[in-house]
């Protein structure tokens, strides 16, 4: 991977970590690099992978790992890999917009990204079974996802799911710090979320969040809504997925995407 794409993420980090506007961003952000370092004194670069669906929490993780990859080569020299593995568990019916913000952070974070079109618990056995060298998954829940509120940093997969260590550095991050980093450091993002999507998912079960409707926008003909990062509570993150798509994130095993 050109070193740049590196240096620009570590310099994105450096910048968040002394704004002094955003001391609880600041805190966040040193505490995820410190899990991201033990990861990778953990495991080995061809050991480890990212969860990716181009949603806004795996953005500041993958942003957050390119940095400590960076420190890390800067310190012991260890050669920065050409491409990251990472897997993207594809939505039975995607958006577009999702689909080409995916394939823009292909190019621009050059991630060596397998798709799979298929239920979570198949598509990671895959892609295990593919990836035999892959060991440990770096996941973008945070606490306030189902599921996510006991997790730990470092997490088996739960019994009857494929054996990995899932790992959670961005898990006690909030809602609105998430976007603090993104707005702050000025990262590209999925275009959905400018319409008022917080919480990325498929067209049939995702719509705009109704807490970012804009009051009166209905009797011009067309609803209109604020964008995500205007939402502010953890709890109304979810209010534009459907109860089927709820039940169904429910039913999961807590080794999630996000």
């Amino acid at each position: 991977m050109p070193e740049d794409s590196y240096t620009h993420a570590a310099n994105h980090a450096r910048q968040t970590q002394t704004a002094p506007q955003d001391g609880e961003v600041q805190e966040q952000t040193r505490l995820t690099l410190r899990i991201l370092d033990e990861s990778l004194e953990r495991y080995s670069l061809e050991e480890l992978s990212l969860s990716y669906n181009g949603g806004k929490d795996c953005l500041v993780l993958l942003i957050l790992y390119l940095s400590a990859l960076y420190s890390r080569y800067k310190k012991t020299g260890t050669p920065l890999p050409d491409r990251l593995h990472s897997v993207y568990i594809v939505s039975p019916y995607p958006f577009p917009q999702v689909e080409t913000f995916v394939e823009s952070s292909i190019e621009t974070y050059h991630l060596d990204l397998v798709r799979y079109a298929k239920p979570m618990r198949q598509a990671f056995e895959e892609y295990l079974e593919d990836q035999k060298s892959v060991k440990a998954i770096f996941v973008g829940t945070r606490r306030t996802d189902p599921h996510g509120a006991k997790l730990k940093y470092f997490d088996p997969t739960d019994r009857g799911w494929p054996s990995f260590m899932r790992l959670h550095p961005v898990i006690d991050w909030h809602y609105s710090e998430i976007w603090t980093f993104i707005r702050h450091l000025d990262i590209p993002y999925c275009e959905l979320y400018d319409l008022g999507y917080t919480s990325l998912g498929g067209t049939t079960d995702t719509h705009p969040n109704p807490a970012l409707k804009i009051t009166g926008s209905e009797e011009s003909g067309e609803t209109k809504f604020r964008p995500a990062y205007e939402l502010v509570e953890d709890d109304e993150e979810r209010l534009g997925k459907s109860r089927i798509e709820q039940d169904n994130t429910e039913s999961r095993s807590e080794s999630k995407r996000t």
